[in-house]
């Protein structure tokens, strides 16, 4: 007695696709998409002593955001207040 076949329609319609051959592909075009992977990439490379101290993405993203809110205020200081241009109504 033969045992029943478990394939499904579509895993025979697969092997009905026949494999292509290298030329058959075409020519192959290096750095097609690195402009886009380039600019959706989020890897960033650290030095291993840099690594050490901020060992998690969450230690690194506090210590930048401290360091941008120290350089916002120290530019605002350096800069002094700014003018007041607003024109006054005459009466």
């Amino acid at each position: 007695m033969k045992k029943a076949s478990t394939k499904t329609a579509d895993q025979a319609d697969d092997q009905d696709i026949p494999e292509l051959r290298r030329e058959q592909l075409g020519k192959g075009m290096r750095g097609k998409y690195l402009k886009q992977f380039s600019e959706r990439s989020n890897v960033v490379v650290l030095h291993p002593e840099i690594q050490k101290a901020f060992p998690t993405s969450e230690a690194v993203n506090r210590a930048l955001a401290s360091m941008l809110a120290f350089a916002q205020e120290a530019q605002g200081l350096v800069s002094g207040p700014k003018p007041n241009t607003r024109k006054r109504a005459v009466v």
